[in-house]
Order: structure tokens, then C-alpha cells, then sequence
């Protein structure tokens, strides 16, 4: 007979499984386990072992940079030096205003789960694993999670620190030796050993760090870029001056093109300094995301998000610098357009065809990279869409990521928000939309922290009580 697994329950400690192990899981790890008070154990798994780093910052290329300041890149909530206190104990000159390469990035990372991990001896638990499913556990009132090797582990809380998925499929893939399907999968670059011209499929933050990667391994190779609108990142200027009488929200009821309105207004009151605005709203685009009514958002997603996003995600002035030392070398071409077709030829090479205003133009090249960025539902991921056919979970809005609560408590497929299964960071797009880089998600880690932390409270009074009742 098999006996029914029990969730350890040792010293009154619950225990909340962590989906995860990158930038969303460390922050929470850290605002969590840097708590006073009694806390859950924490069980971190990660697909590939790279705990503390994840995919993001795993990167070994030193011309990788952050594309925000030092300042705004702290791990902590509370600390806006920590980053900066940490990069000096290392030895390392940094301000403020330095774009720091992402592999050091990664380091501080890493440090701060382990700092974390040491101000709580036993509370933390790294795991290397690949979750395939949930189940609810009608005994305890929990969840099993099941592994790819065959094991399953009990939680009474899960966190969904999935970060990025992958990018979404492309309609026209040539054969798989000569197509990368997800280049921050790792080594998924290694496989082009030569130096023909590579296509990369978008011309977003995924495109530079690529084009900068490729050019860097080879002087003579050539990158061919293709993007609906062909626009790219915005370069970071000198800190940029915030509009001097703050932001004050449109009254709602809101349409987009009263948004639109509003924002050309506040800007050409700055004096025409965008950058300053840009980042002055940034805090409040959960707001104004919902207040826009379904079908503005659409639109928005249509019409606007692009170049909010190259506006809103900008790159570093080295980044921009090479950039454009790329293309005026001929060595990054940027293309408007759209893949129509994609042959092989008899060099086992591409053409690939590309339209734009009813013309075609071809392409040859080696390789094909889709750098189209992080796919935009849960839909590329076979753990987030099995959560999603469970009824577990369900889309976010407009299909963006999964649906949740205020608090980030997932909702099933009724609506109905989780006690005990979170999600913060990417998963939350749909619901806020601005969800991606490390101040939003530090901000959703603090605040999930203080919600898991009643599970530790409730677990510990519950443990006093018993303990009281237990005869001398």
C-alpha cells in the first residue's frame, strides 16, 4: 500500500514551493527570509540550476549591460544602495549612473539569496527540477508538485516565479539545424559555427544583445534584423529631468485617445524632454492600464505598444554606441517588413522573403534566430498551459500572461483567486502590463513577502498552542 505523502511540518514551519529560481524567486527569497518573525521554508526549483541568476542574468557575455542605472537596480525594497554597497565590498568602482555589465549582475544576485539564505539557517532549499503539474492536496489543503524525474514534492503555498517564456512560434521556420528557436536557452548559440549572415526575426532588446553577441564571435559576420516596424530601442540619455509638476493622473472615465492627449501635453510641458515623463509614469501604468476599457487596450496593443516599449525600455549609450557602429558598417541591417516565405537552397542555406507596402524583398542567410522576445501568453509554456487546461489557472487579460488578484494571488478558471498559489513579475502582464524589469518586480516581492509571512505567523501560533496544551 502507498502511503499518503505528509507536508514536514517540523518547529510549526509550513513550507511555499517556489516555481523559479531567477530574479523573481531571489527577491522574494530575500524580502521573505530577511523578515523578523517567524517565516515558511522555502523549496526554490529550477529548471536549468541557475539559481540566484536565471535566465536573465546567466549570460557570460560582459557586453551584455543592464539597461537601467545601478540606482534603480537594488534587490531590496528598502535599500535603494544595496546594489551599490554590494558592488564596493567587492572591490568594484560603480555609481549610480553606471549601466553594469548583466554576469555582475548576476553575481549580486546570487549573493543576495545566499546572504539571505544565512540569515535563516534551514529555511531554504535548492532544487534542480523541471514542475510538470499541480494537483490539490484535499487533505491538507495544499498542493503536490510533480517533477519531470518522477518525484513530487508537497508545498502548502506555490509561487509561480516563471519569469520570461519563451517566444512564440514563428509561422515560417526552416529546418531545425538551421533555425534558433530560443536563443536564451543555454548554448542555443553555439550551434552557429560559421560565418554566414544570420537573421534575426525582431528588432527589440533581444535583437541587441544578440547582434552584439554574433558580431562579437565572429569580425566578419553580417546581421540582418526584421521587425513590423522596424523600430528600435531607445538610447538612455544623462538622467533625465522629471516634469516639474509631477504627474497627475487624467480623471476617469479614460479613453486611449484621451491617454494619448494627456501624455503629448505632459511632455511638450517638460519642455519636449520625454525621457523625464516616461519614467515619471512608469509607477502609475498599472492604473492607467486598467482603467482603459477592453477594447483600448486591444488598440493599444495594436497601435501603441511598440513604441511605448522602445520609449519606455531603452538601452545603454555603449549598447546604442555599437549599435550604430554596426550599421554603419554594414554588419547590422535593420529590415521593415514581414517573413512571407522562408526556402532552403541548394547550400542548404535561407532565402528568406520579406514584404513591406506590397514588395518583396530576399534575404540569404545562414541562420535563423527568433528574437521576437518573450511570448506573450502561457501558451509556449507546457507547465503554465497544463495549469491553464486544469482550470487551475486562467489567461490574463487579452490573454497576456495569467490572471490574478491585486495581491498576485492566481485566479482559476471561475475567477476566484488562490489562498495559496501566487505569480509575480512577467506572469502579471495582462494585469498590469508594466511588470518586467527588477523595480516592479522587487515591489511585488516585498508585498507577496508580507502575505506568505502569515503563513509562518499563523503555522508558529498554532505550534505555541499545541505546545501549551500538552501536559506536564
Amino acid at each position: 500500500m502507498t502511503l499518503p505523502h505528509r507536508v514536514d511540518r517540523s518547529e510549526g514551519k509550513p513550507l511555499v514551493a517556489v516555481v523559479g529560481g531567477g530574479a523573481s524567486a531571489t527577491l522574494l527569497a530575500a524580502h521573505l527570509l530577511r523578515r523578523a518573525g517567524a517565516v515558511p521554508r522555502l523549496l526554490l526549483i529550477d529548471r536549468d540550476g541557475l539559481h540566484g541568476r536565471g535566465q536573465a542574468y546567466s549570460t557570460q557575455d560582459s557586453n551584455h549591460l543592464l539597461n537601467a542605472r545601478a540606482a534603480n537596480m537594488s534587490g531590496v525594497q528598502d535599500d535603494p544602495g544595496h546594489l551599490l554597497d554590494w558592488t564596493c565590498s567587492q572591490g568594484i568602482e560603480a555609481s549610480g549612473e553606471d549601466f553594469l555589465p548583466r554576469p555582475l549582475y548576476g553575481r549580486y544576485l546570487r549573493n543576495l539569496l545566499d546572504a539571505s539564505a544565512r540569515a535563516r539557517p534551514g529555511h531554504l532549499t535548492e532544487l534542480t527540477g523541471t514542475v510538470l503539474a499541480l494537483e490539490a492536496e484535499p487533505l491538507t489543503g495544499g498542493w503536490k508538485l510533480h517533477l519531470a524525474d518522477g518525484t513530487s514534492h508537497l508545498a502548502d503555498a506555490v509561487v509561480l516565479a516563471v519569469g520570461n517564456q519563451a517566444p512564440s512560434r514563428l509561422l515560417w521556420q526552416p529546418p531545425a539545424h538551421r533555425y534558433i528557436a530560443d536563443p536564451w536557452r543555454r548554448g542555443a548559440l553555439d550551434v552557429i559555427d560559421d560565418d554566414a549572415p544570420v537573421l534575426i526575426v525582431g528588432t527589440g532588446l533581444t535583437m541587441v544583445d544578440l547582434a552584439i553577441s554574433l558580431t562579437g564571435q565572429d569580425p566578419d559576420r553580417v546581421v540582418h534584423a526584421v521587425s513590423r516596424h522596424g523600430l528600435l530601442p531607445r538610447p538612455h540619455h544623462p538622467p533625465p529631468r522629471p516634469p516639474e509638476a509631477g504627474i497627475v493622473l487624467p480623471a476617469e472615465p479614460m479613453s486611449l485617445r484621451e491617454l494619448l492627449r494627456w501624455s503629448r501635453l505632459a511632455v511638450r510641458g517638460n519642455g519636449g524632454e520625454w525621457h523625464g515623463f516616461v519614467d515619471a509614469v512608469r509607477p502609475h501604468v498599472p492604473a492607467l492600464w486598467g482603467r482603459l476599457s477592453e477594447a483600448d487596450r486591444r488598440r493599444f496593443l495594436d497601435l501603441v505598444a511598440r513604441h511605448w516599449e522602445v520609449h519606455r525600455h531603452r538601452i545603454p549609450p555603449a549598447s546604442a554606441a555599437r549599435i550604430d557602429a554596426l550599421r554603419a558598417a554594414g554588419r547590422l541591417r535593420v529590415l521593415r517588413g514581414r517573413i512571407d516565405e522562408v526556402r532552403t537552397d541548394a547550400e542548404h542555406r535561407l532565402a528568406v522573403r520579406i514584404a513591406s507596402d506590397g514588395e518583396a524583398a530576399e534575404v540569404n542567410v545562414g541562420w535563423l534566430v527568433n528574437g521576437t522576445g518573450p511570448a506573450a501568453g502561457p501558451a509556449t509554456d507546457t507547465f503554465l498551459s497544463g495549469l491553464v487546461s486544469a482550470g487551475i489557472a486562467r489567461p490574463g487579460p487579452l490573454g497576456l500572461g495569467l490572471d490574478a488578484d491585486a495581491g498576485g494571488a492566481v485566479r482559476d478558471a471561475a475567477g476566484r483567486p488562490h489562498p495559496n498559489v501566487f505569480t509575480l513579475g512577467p506572469p502579471l502582464r495582462g494585469v498590469r502590463y508594466e511588470t518586467t524589469a527588477i523595480p516592479e518586480i522587487r515591489a511585488q516581492a516585498a508585498v507577496l513577502a508580507d502575505r506568505l509571512a502569515l503563513l509562518g505567523r499563523s503555522a508558529h501560533r498554532a505550534s505555541s498552542r499545541e505546545n501549551q496544551a500538552i501536559p506536564t
